[in-house]
């Protein structure tokens, strides 16, 4: 699976989770020159979600990716890594 905005890919794996139809990176396949954190938070069955703002080429894509440090027992299998959304295409 790839991840890509703006013609530009931001992670690239075989080994990717899928949870509520969204694809979960290992962060070591996600470029992390692309990433800044957000001071952005929410809350799910999953646990404590933190964010990433995606940078291409100056333009800013608030709040696109997203990670579980800590996640609930349920979800463990998404520990480690980074989702995306917001215009983000994840394609084989």
């Amino acid at each position: 699976m790839k991840a890509i905005w703006k013609g530009t890919v931001l992670a690239e794996s075989d080994d990717t989770v899928l949870v509520e139809g969204d694809h979960y990176f290992p962060a070591a396949a996600v470029k992390q020159q692309h990433l800044l954190p957000s001071n952005s938070k929410s809350m799910s069955w999953k646990g404590e979600a933190t964010y990433y703002t995606v940078f291409v080429d100056g333009d800013a894509n608030p709040d696109a990716a997203w990670t579980h440090a800590s996640p609930k027992d349920e979800a463990a299998e998404i520990r480690g890594r980074i989702a995306f959304r917001r215009g983000v295409q994840v394609v084989p």
